[in-house]
Protein backbone atom coordinates (compact mmCIF):
# COMPACT_ATOMS: atom_id res chain seq x y z
CA UNK A 1 0.00 0.00 0.00
CA UNK A 2 1.34 3.40 -0.98
CA UNK A 3 1.61 6.30 1.45
CA UNK A 4 -1.36 8.02 -0.26
CA UNK A 5 -3.45 4.86 0.01
CA UNK A 6 -2.65 4.55 3.71
CA UNK A 7 -3.66 8.17 4.28
CA UNK A 8 -6.93 7.72 2.36
CA UNK A 9 -7.67 4.49 4.22
CA UNK A 10 -7.18 6.27 7.53
CA UNK A 11 -9.50 9.09 6.45
CA UNK A 12 -12.20 6.69 5.31
CA UNK A 13 -12.08 4.30 8.23
CA UNK A 14 -11.79 6.85 11.02
CA UNK A 15 -14.37 8.96 12.78
CA UNK A 16 -17.60 9.77 11.02
CA UNK A 17 -16.54 8.37 7.64
CA UNK A 18 -15.74 5.01 9.19
CA UNK A 19 -19.09 4.87 10.93
CA UNK A 20 -20.91 5.70 7.71
CA UNK A 21 -18.94 3.05 5.81
CA UNK A 22 -19.58 0.34 8.39
CA UNK A 23 -23.23 1.31 8.63
CA UNK A 24 -23.63 1.05 4.87
CA UNK A 25 -21.81 -2.26 4.49
CA UNK A 26 -23.32 -3.74 7.62
CA UNK A 27 -26.79 -2.72 6.50
CA UNK A 28 -26.18 -4.37 3.14
CA UNK A 29 -25.43 -7.65 4.89
CA UNK A 30 -28.21 -7.50 7.44
CA UNK A 31 -30.96 -6.03 5.30
CA UNK A 32 -30.54 -8.15 2.20
CA UNK A 33 -30.68 -11.56 3.90
CA UNK A 34 -30.00 -13.18 0.53
CA UNK A 35 -26.71 -14.94 -0.06
CA UNK A 36 -27.23 -15.01 -3.82
CA UNK A 37 -28.86 -12.68 -6.28
CA UNK A 38 -32.68 -13.03 -6.21
CA UNK A 39 -33.99 -14.28 -9.55
CA UNK A 40 -36.95 -12.60 -11.22
CA UNK A 41 -39.87 -14.68 -12.46
CA UNK A 42 -42.64 -13.03 -14.46
CA UNK A 43 -45.05 -15.47 -16.08
CA UNK A 44 -47.32 -12.78 -17.47
CA UNK A 45 -46.43 -9.84 -19.69
CA UNK A 46 -48.67 -6.80 -19.42
CA UNK A 47 -48.63 -3.73 -21.67
CA UNK A 48 -47.14 -0.81 -19.76
CA UNK A 49 -49.26 2.32 -19.57
CA UNK A 50 -46.79 4.23 -17.41
CA UNK A 51 -43.02 4.60 -17.34
CA UNK A 52 -42.65 6.30 -13.95
CA UNK A 53 -44.44 6.65 -10.63
CA UNK A 54 -44.61 9.62 -8.27
CA UNK A 55 -45.98 8.66 -4.86
CA UNK A 56 -47.13 11.65 -2.81
CA UNK A 57 -47.28 10.27 0.71
CA UNK A 58 -49.50 12.04 3.24
CA UNK A 59 -47.60 10.65 6.22
CA UNK A 60 -49.34 10.49 9.58
CA UNK A 61 -52.88 9.60 8.58
CA UNK A 62 -54.73 12.08 6.37
CA UNK A 63 -58.33 12.43 7.53
CA UNK A 64 -60.54 11.42 4.60
CA UNK A 65 -63.60 13.37 5.78
CA UNK A 66 -61.47 16.54 6.02
CA UNK A 67 -59.99 16.18 2.53
CA UNK A 68 -61.38 14.05 -0.31
CA UNK A 69 -64.49 12.44 1.20
CA UNK A 70 -66.26 15.29 3.01
CA UNK A 71 -69.40 14.62 5.00
CA UNK A 72 -71.89 16.89 6.76
CA UNK A 73 -70.14 20.05 7.96
CA UNK A 74 -70.59 21.26 11.55
CA UNK A 75 -68.90 24.54 12.58
CA UNK A 76 -67.19 24.69 15.93
CA UNK A 77 -68.96 25.99 19.02
CA UNK A 78 -68.25 25.36 22.73
CA UNK A 79 -70.63 22.71 24.05
CA UNK A 80 -70.78 20.89 20.71
CA UNK A 81 -71.27 17.13 20.97
CA UNK A 82 -68.22 15.39 19.53
CA UNK A 83 -70.28 12.58 18.03
CA UNK A 84 -72.25 15.09 15.96
CA UNK A 85 -69.21 16.22 13.95
CA UNK A 86 -68.30 14.39 10.74
CA UNK A 87 -66.35 17.12 8.91
CA UNK A 88 -64.88 20.34 10.23
CA UNK A 89 -64.69 21.97 6.78
CA UNK A 90 -67.46 22.71 4.30
CA UNK A 91 -67.27 20.96 0.94
CA UNK A 92 -66.43 22.70 -2.33
CA UNK A 93 -67.13 22.01 -5.99
CA UNK A 94 -64.50 20.51 -8.27
CA UNK A 95 -63.90 20.37 -12.01
CA UNK A 96 -66.03 17.19 -12.07
CA UNK A 97 -69.79 17.81 -11.90
CA UNK A 98 -71.29 16.51 -8.68
CA UNK A 99 -67.95 15.67 -7.06
CA UNK A 100 -67.07 17.68 -3.98
CA UNK A 101 -63.97 17.76 -1.83
CA UNK A 102 -63.04 19.70 1.30
CA UNK A 103 -62.50 23.44 1.56
CA UNK A 104 -58.84 24.39 1.38
CA UNK A 105 -58.11 22.10 -1.58
CA UNK A 106 -59.45 24.42 -4.26
CA UNK A 107 -56.50 24.03 -6.61
CA UNK A 108 -56.58 20.24 -6.47
CA UNK A 109 -60.31 20.53 -7.08
CA UNK A 110 -59.59 22.30 -10.37
CA UNK A 111 -57.55 19.32 -11.66
CA UNK A 112 -59.87 16.54 -10.47
CA UNK A 113 -61.01 16.07 -14.07
CA UNK A 114 -57.54 14.68 -14.81
CA UNK A 115 -57.68 11.89 -12.24
CA UNK A 116 -59.50 9.21 -10.29
CA UNK A 117 -60.61 9.56 -6.67
CA UNK A 118 -60.84 6.32 -4.69
CA UNK A 119 -62.98 6.80 -1.59
CA UNK A 120 -63.00 3.16 -0.49
CA UNK A 121 -59.38 2.27 0.22
CA UNK A 122 -59.18 -0.17 3.13
CA UNK A 123 -55.85 -0.68 4.87
CA UNK A 124 -54.83 -3.83 6.72
CA UNK A 125 -55.86 -4.95 10.19
CA UNK A 126 -52.57 -5.08 12.07
CA UNK A 127 -53.77 -5.12 15.65
CA UNK A 128 -52.49 -2.29 17.84
CA UNK A 129 -52.07 0.69 15.54
CA UNK A 130 -48.62 2.13 14.94
CA UNK A 131 -47.96 4.49 12.07
CA UNK A 132 -44.69 2.81 11.18
CA UNK A 133 -46.33 -0.64 10.96
CA UNK A 134 -49.05 0.58 8.63
CA UNK A 135 -46.54 2.55 6.56
CA UNK A 136 -44.40 -0.59 6.25
CA UNK A 137 -47.45 -2.55 5.11
CA UNK A 138 -48.46 0.06 2.53
CA UNK A 139 -44.98 0.57 1.09
CA UNK A 140 -44.00 -3.12 0.86
CA UNK A 141 -47.37 -4.82 0.47
CA UNK A 142 -46.60 -7.07 3.44
CA UNK A 143 -47.49 -6.66 7.13
CA UNK A 144 -44.53 -6.65 9.52
CA UNK A 145 -42.60 -8.58 10.59
CA UNK A 146 -41.42 -10.68 7.65
CA UNK A 147 -38.87 -13.49 7.57
CA UNK A 148 -37.02 -11.65 4.79
CA UNK A 149 -36.36 -7.95 4.42
CA UNK A 150 -39.28 -6.84 2.28
CA UNK A 151 -38.29 -4.23 -0.32
CA UNK A 152 -40.03 -0.90 -0.78
CA UNK A 153 -42.34 -0.74 -3.79
CA UNK A 154 -39.96 1.76 -5.40
CA UNK A 155 -37.08 -0.70 -5.13
CA UNK A 156 -39.20 -3.49 -6.66
CA UNK A 157 -40.06 -1.26 -9.61
CA UNK A 158 -36.45 -0.11 -10.01
CA UNK A 159 -35.14 -3.69 -9.97
CA UNK A 160 -37.87 -5.15 -12.18
CA UNK A 161 -37.87 -2.46 -14.86
CA UNK A 162 -34.38 -1.05 -14.58
CA UNK A 163 -33.36 2.58 -14.88
CA UNK A 164 -34.79 4.99 -17.43
CA UNK A 165 -31.60 7.04 -17.20
CA UNK A 166 -28.50 5.17 -15.99
CA UNK A 167 -26.94 8.41 -14.73
CA UNK A 168 -29.80 9.05 -12.30
CA UNK A 169 -31.00 7.01 -9.32
CA UNK A 170 -33.94 4.83 -10.35
CA UNK A 171 -35.58 5.37 -6.92
CA UNK A 172 -35.52 8.67 -5.04
CA UNK A 173 -37.21 9.29 -1.67
CA UNK A 174 -37.75 12.93 -0.66
CA UNK A 175 -38.74 14.56 2.60
CA UNK A 176 -38.40 11.99 5.38
CA UNK A 177 -35.88 12.52 8.18
CA UNK A 178 -35.09 9.02 9.41
CA UNK A 179 -33.96 10.12 12.87
CA UNK A 180 -37.43 10.73 14.30
CA UNK A 181 -37.29 9.14 17.73
CA UNK A 182 -39.12 6.08 19.01
CA UNK A 183 -40.31 4.77 15.62
CA UNK A 184 -37.13 5.62 13.73
CA UNK A 185 -35.94 2.04 13.21
CA UNK A 186 -39.38 0.94 12.05
CA UNK A 187 -39.57 3.76 9.50
CA UNK A 188 -36.06 2.96 8.29
CA UNK A 189 -37.10 -0.67 7.78
CA UNK A 190 -39.17 0.06 4.67
CA UNK A 191 -36.86 2.75 3.27
CA UNK A 192 -34.66 0.01 1.81
CA UNK A 193 -34.38 -2.35 -1.12
CA UNK A 194 -34.35 -5.26 1.31
CA UNK A 195 -33.20 -8.51 -0.27
CA UNK A 196 -32.87 -6.86 -3.71
CA UNK A 197 -29.53 -5.32 -2.72
CA UNK A 198 -28.05 -1.91 -2.04
CA UNK A 199 -27.99 -0.71 -5.66
CA UNK A 200 -31.80 -0.47 -5.64
CA UNK A 201 -32.10 1.34 -2.32
CA UNK A 202 -33.64 4.80 -2.36
CA UNK A 203 -31.52 7.87 -2.89
CA UNK A 204 -32.62 9.69 0.27
CA UNK A 205 -33.07 13.46 0.31
CA UNK A 206 -34.55 14.83 3.52
CA UNK A 207 -34.61 18.47 2.37
CA UNK A 208 -35.10 19.35 -1.32
CA UNK A 209 -33.17 22.57 -0.79
CA UNK A 210 -30.09 20.45 -0.08
CA UNK A 211 -30.63 18.07 -3.00
CA UNK A 212 -27.97 19.61 -5.22
CA UNK A 213 -25.33 19.23 -2.51
CA UNK A 214 -26.00 15.48 -2.51
CA UNK A 215 -24.87 15.29 -6.13
CA UNK A 216 -21.55 17.13 -5.81
CA UNK A 217 -18.27 16.31 -4.10
CA UNK A 218 -17.73 18.19 -0.88
CA UNK A 219 -16.49 21.76 -1.46
CA UNK A 220 -13.34 21.17 0.62
CA UNK A 221 -12.42 18.10 -1.43
CA UNK A 222 -10.65 18.52 -4.76
CA UNK A 223 -11.53 16.40 -7.78
CA UNK A 224 -8.37 14.30 -7.61
CA UNK A 225 -8.83 13.60 -3.89
CA UNK A 226 -12.46 12.70 -4.49
CA UNK A 227 -11.43 10.22 -7.21
CA UNK A 228 -8.79 8.62 -4.96
CA UNK A 229 -11.26 8.19 -2.13
CA UNK A 230 -13.80 6.60 -4.47
CA UNK A 231 -11.20 4.18 -5.79
CA UNK A 232 -10.21 3.20 -2.30
CA UNK A 233 -13.80 2.73 -1.18
CA UNK A 234 -14.12 0.14 -3.94
CA UNK A 235 -10.97 -1.59 -2.75
CA UNK A 236 -12.26 -1.74 0.83
CA UNK A 237 -15.54 -3.30 -0.25
CA UNK A 238 -13.81 -5.78 -2.55
CA UNK A 239 -11.31 -6.79 0.13
CA UNK A 240 -13.79 -7.24 2.98
CA UNK A 241 -14.01 -10.87 4.14
CA UNK A 242 -16.98 -12.82 2.78
CA UNK A 243 -19.53 -13.27 5.54
CA UNK A 244 -18.38 -10.27 7.55
CA UNK A 245 -20.11 -7.70 5.36
CA UNK A 246 -22.36 -10.01 3.39
CA UNK A 247 -22.17 -12.51 0.55
CA UNK A 248 -20.55 -12.00 -2.83
CA UNK A 249 -23.91 -10.83 -4.18
CA UNK A 250 -24.32 -8.28 -1.39
CA UNK A 251 -20.83 -6.91 -1.85
CA UNK A 252 -21.31 -6.71 -5.61
CA UNK A 253 -24.58 -4.85 -5.03
CA UNK A 254 -22.84 -2.42 -2.68
CA UNK A 255 -20.09 -1.87 -5.26
CA UNK A 256 -22.70 -1.15 -7.91
CA UNK A 257 -24.39 1.36 -5.62
CA UNK A 258 -21.04 3.12 -5.16
CA UNK A 259 -20.55 3.12 -8.93
CA UNK A 260 -24.04 4.56 -9.43
CA UNK A 261 -23.28 7.33 -6.95
CA UNK A 262 -19.95 8.12 -8.61
CA UNK A 263 -21.57 8.23 -12.05
CA UNK A 264 -24.24 10.63 -10.79
CA UNK A 265 -21.65 12.96 -9.28
CA UNK A 266 -19.94 13.21 -12.65
CA UNK A 267 -23.01 13.44 -14.89
CA UNK A 268 -24.73 16.50 -16.39
CA UNK A 269 -27.98 14.75 -15.45
CA UNK A 270 -27.35 15.84 -11.86
CA UNK A 271 -28.75 19.24 -12.88
CA UNK A 272 -32.18 17.75 -12.27
CA UNK A 273 -31.47 18.05 -8.54
CA UNK A 274 -30.65 21.76 -8.73
CA UNK A 275 -33.83 23.69 -7.90
CA UNK A 276 -32.03 27.01 -8.46
CA UNK A 277 -32.28 26.29 -12.20
CA UNK A 278 -36.08 26.36 -12.05
CA UNK A 279 -37.69 29.59 -13.30
CA UNK A 280 -38.65 31.75 -10.33
CA UNK A 281 -42.41 31.92 -11.01
CA UNK A 282 -42.59 28.12 -11.11
CA UNK A 283 -40.41 27.74 -8.02
CA UNK A 284 -42.61 30.15 -6.08
CA UNK A 285 -45.78 28.15 -6.79
CA UNK A 286 -44.19 25.00 -5.39
CA UNK A 287 -42.48 26.72 -2.48
CA UNK A 288 -44.96 25.95 0.29
CA UNK A 289 -42.29 24.14 2.30
CA UNK A 290 -40.27 20.96 1.97
CA UNK A 291 -43.16 18.93 0.58
CA UNK A 292 -43.94 21.51 -2.08
CA UNK A 293 -40.34 21.74 -3.22
CA UNK A 294 -40.22 17.95 -3.13
CA UNK A 295 -43.03 17.91 -5.70
CA UNK A 296 -40.99 20.26 -7.88
CA UNK A 297 -37.93 18.05 -7.51
CA UNK A 298 -40.03 14.99 -8.37
CA UNK A 299 -41.20 16.62 -11.58
CA UNK A 300 -37.64 17.52 -12.57
CA UNK A 301 -36.42 13.99 -11.82
CA UNK A 302 -39.18 12.29 -13.80
CA UNK A 303 -38.50 14.67 -16.70
CA UNK A 304 -34.88 13.55 -16.60
CA UNK A 305 -35.60 9.82 -16.37
CA UNK A 306 -36.03 8.71 -12.75
CA UNK A 307 -38.27 5.67 -12.50
CA UNK A 308 -39.86 6.06 -9.03
CA UNK A 309 -40.03 9.13 -6.76
CA UNK A 310 -41.70 9.32 -3.37
CA UNK A 311 -42.37 12.70 -1.79
CA UNK A 312 -43.63 12.70 1.79
CA UNK A 313 -45.09 15.34 4.05
CA UNK A 314 -42.89 13.51 6.60
CA UNK A 315 -43.94 11.35 9.48
CA UNK A 316 -43.07 12.79 12.88
CA UNK A 317 -45.28 11.69 15.79
CA UNK A 318 -47.92 14.30 16.73
CA UNK A 319 -47.00 16.61 13.86
CA UNK A 320 -48.26 17.28 10.33
CA UNK A 321 -51.08 14.85 9.41
CA UNK A 322 -50.75 13.07 12.78
CA UNK A 323 -53.55 15.24 14.15
CA UNK A 324 -54.13 13.96 17.68
CA UNK A 325 -55.29 17.37 18.84
CA UNK A 326 -56.03 20.73 17.22
CA UNK A 327 -56.97 18.64 14.23
CA UNK A 328 -58.91 21.35 12.44
CA UNK A 329 -56.31 24.10 12.68
CA UNK A 330 -53.44 21.77 11.84
CA UNK A 331 -55.27 20.42 8.81
CA UNK A 332 -55.59 24.00 7.56
CA UNK A 333 -51.80 24.21 7.63
CA UNK A 334 -51.37 20.86 5.88
CA UNK A 335 -53.74 21.87 3.09
CA UNK A 336 -51.72 25.03 2.58
CA UNK A 337 -48.63 22.85 2.16
CA UNK A 338 -50.06 20.38 -0.36
CA UNK A 339 -52.79 22.08 -2.41
CA UNK A 340 -50.76 24.26 -4.79
CA UNK A 341 -47.79 21.86 -5.29
CA UNK A 342 -49.93 18.82 -6.07
CA UNK A 343 -52.14 20.66 -8.54
CA UNK A 344 -49.15 22.35 -10.20
CA UNK A 345 -47.35 19.02 -10.50
CA UNK A 346 -50.31 17.59 -12.41
CA UNK A 347 -50.52 20.64 -14.66
CA UNK A 348 -46.77 20.69 -15.33
CA UNK A 349 -46.68 17.00 -16.22
CA UNK A 350 -49.65 17.50 -18.52
CA UNK A 351 -48.11 20.54 -20.20
CA UNK A 352 -44.88 18.63 -20.85
CA UNK A 353 -46.70 15.62 -22.28
CA UNK A 354 -45.60 13.44 -19.37
CA UNK A 355 -48.83 12.86 -17.45
CA UNK A 356 -50.09 10.04 -19.66
CA UNK A 357 -46.92 8.04 -18.93
CA UNK A 358 -46.46 9.09 -15.29
CA UNK A 359 -48.68 7.60 -12.59
CA UNK A 360 -49.14 10.00 -9.68
CA UNK A 361 -50.48 8.36 -6.50
CA UNK A 362 -51.64 10.31 -3.43
CA UNK A 363 -52.16 8.13 -0.36
CA UNK A 364 -51.80 7.81 3.42
CA UNK A 365 -51.39 4.93 5.88
CA UNK A 366 -54.99 5.21 7.14
CA UNK A 367 -57.81 7.70 7.64
CA UNK A 368 -59.15 9.39 10.76
CA UNK A 369 -62.33 9.74 12.76
CA UNK A 370 -63.06 11.73 15.90
CA UNK A 371 -64.79 8.89 17.72
CA UNK A 372 -63.67 5.52 16.27
CA UNK A 373 -60.22 4.00 16.83
CA UNK A 374 -59.42 1.30 14.27
CA UNK A 375 -62.70 0.23 12.71
CA UNK A 376 -66.18 -0.67 13.96
CA UNK A 377 -66.36 -4.12 15.47
CA UNK A 378 -62.62 -4.40 16.07
CA UNK A 379 -61.37 -3.78 19.59
CA UNK A 380 -58.30 -1.54 19.43
CA UNK A 381 -56.85 0.44 22.30
CA UNK A 382 -57.89 4.10 22.24
CA UNK A 383 -54.89 6.41 21.86
CA UNK A 384 -56.79 9.69 22.19
CA UNK A 385 -59.37 10.73 24.77
CA UNK A 386 -62.04 12.71 22.97
CA UNK A 387 -64.51 14.37 25.36
CA UNK A 388 -68.20 13.81 24.72
CA UNK A 389 -68.68 17.60 24.79
CA UNK A 390 -66.13 19.96 23.23
CA UNK A 391 -64.98 22.74 25.50
CA UNK A 392 -62.08 24.20 23.47
CA UNK A 393 -60.95 24.30 19.83
CA UNK A 394 -58.27 21.63 20.27
CA UNK A 395 -61.07 19.05 20.52
CA UNK A 396 -62.34 20.00 17.04
CA UNK A 397 -60.90 17.74 14.32
CA UNK A 398 -60.38 14.14 13.25
CA UNK A 399 -58.06 12.81 15.93
CA UNK A 400 -58.20 8.99 15.99
CA UNK A 401 -56.76 6.35 13.66
CA UNK A 402 -59.50 5.04 11.35
CA UNK A 403 -58.50 1.95 9.36
CA UNK A 404 -61.86 1.18 7.77
CA UNK A 405 -61.70 3.84 5.04
CA UNK A 406 -59.27 6.26 3.47
CA UNK A 407 -58.83 8.02 0.13
CA UNK A 408 -56.36 7.51 -2.70
CA UNK A 409 -56.00 9.72 -5.78
CA UNK A 410 -54.58 8.52 -9.09
CA UNK A 411 -53.53 10.84 -11.89
CA UNK A 412 -52.13 9.86 -15.27
CA UNK A 413 -50.41 6.58 -16.10
CA UNK A 414 -53.49 5.06 -17.71
CA UNK A 415 -55.93 5.88 -14.90
CA UNK A 416 -59.42 7.19 -15.77
CA UNK A 417 -60.14 10.90 -15.84
CA UNK A 418 -62.81 12.56 -13.74
CA UNK A 419 -63.86 9.37 -11.98
CA UNK A 420 -64.92 8.58 -8.42
CA UNK A 421 -64.64 4.97 -7.29
CA UNK A 422 -66.11 3.54 -4.10
CA UNK A 423 -68.38 5.06 -1.48
CA UNK A 424 -68.58 5.37 2.29
CA UNK A 425 -71.58 5.83 4.56
CA UNK A 426 -72.83 9.36 5.09
CA UNK A 427 -73.22 8.91 8.85
CA UNK A 428 -70.84 7.63 11.52
CA UNK A 429 -69.31 5.16 11.38
CA UNK A 430 -68.38 6.18 7.84
CA UNK A 431 -67.61 2.65 6.71
CA UNK A 432 -67.09 1.50 3.12
CA UNK A 433 -70.41 0.57 1.52
CA UNK A 434 -69.32 0.16 -2.10
CA UNK A 435 -66.26 -1.20 -3.97
CA UNK A 436 -63.61 -1.64 -1.25
CA UNK A 437 -60.00 -1.51 -2.51
CA UNK A 438 -57.50 -3.34 -0.30
CA UNK A 439 -53.74 -2.72 -0.39
CA UNK A 440 -53.05 -5.92 -2.35
CA UNK A 441 -55.40 -4.90 -5.15
CA UNK A 442 -54.29 -1.27 -5.20
CA UNK A 443 -50.68 -2.41 -5.54
CA UNK A 444 -51.66 -4.89 -8.26
CA UNK A 445 -53.24 -2.01 -10.18
CA UNK A 446 -50.20 0.25 -9.73
CA UNK A 447 -47.80 -2.49 -10.82
CA UNK A 448 -50.02 -3.36 -13.78
CA UNK A 449 -49.85 0.24 -15.00
CA UNK A 450 -46.09 -0.30 -15.32
CA UNK A 451 -46.50 -3.66 -17.07
CA UNK A 452 -45.66 -5.73 -13.97
CA UNK A 453 -48.07 -8.60 -13.32
CA UNK A 454 -49.32 -9.04 -9.72
CA UNK A 455 -47.95 -12.60 -9.58
CA UNK A 456 -44.42 -11.55 -10.53
CA UNK A 457 -41.99 -12.83 -7.91
CA UNK A 458 -38.37 -13.05 -6.89
CA UNK A 459 -36.77 -16.29 -5.81
CA UNK A 460 -35.09 -15.53 -2.47
CA UNK A 461 -33.12 -18.47 -1.13
CA UNK A 462 -35.50 -20.87 -2.94
CA UNK A 463 -38.62 -19.13 -1.66
CA UNK A 464 -40.92 -16.96 -3.78
CA UNK A 465 -41.49 -13.36 -2.74
CA UNK A 466 -44.30 -11.85 -4.82
CA UNK A 467 -44.75 -8.20 -5.70
CA UNK A 468 -48.25 -8.43 -4.21
CA UNK A 469 -48.84 -10.52 -1.09
CA UNK A 470 -48.59 -14.19 -2.10
CA UNK A 471 -49.17 -13.09 -5.70
CA UNK A 472 -52.90 -12.74 -5.03
CA UNK A 473 -53.39 -9.03 -5.67
CA UNK A 474 -56.16 -8.41 -8.21
CA UNK A 475 -56.02 -5.63 -10.78
CA UNK A 476 -59.00 -3.27 -10.34
CA UNK A 477 -59.98 -2.85 -13.96
CA UNK A 478 -62.32 0.02 -13.10
CA UNK A 479 -59.21 2.01 -12.12
CA UNK A 480 -57.70 1.62 -15.60
CA UNK A 481 -58.79 3.72 -18.55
Amino acid sequence: MTRDEKRIAHEITSGLDRRHFLRATGAAALAALAASEPKLYADTKLPARADSVILLWMAGGMAQTETFDPKRYTPYAPGLESNSVLSTFPSIDTAVDGVKISQGLERIGRVMDRGTLIRSHRVGDLGFILHSRHQFHWHTGYPPPQSVAAPHMGAVIARTLGSRNPDLPAFVDIGQNLEIGAESDSVKAFHTAGFLGSEYSPFLISDPNDAVSRTRPSEHMGRSRFTRRYDYYKKLVAASPVGKYGSDFQRESLQKSLENAHRLLNSPAAKAFDLSLEPRPSYDIYNTGRFGLGCLLARRLVESGTRFVEVTTEYIPFRYWDTHENGHSRTIGMKQQVDAPISQLILDLEERGLLDRTLVVIASEFGRDMMVEGKPGQQVKDQVKQPAIMTEPKHYGMHRHFTEASCVLLFGGGSPKGKVYGRTADERPCTIVENPVIIDDLHATIYAALGIAPNTYYDVEKRPFYVTKDGKGKIVEALRA
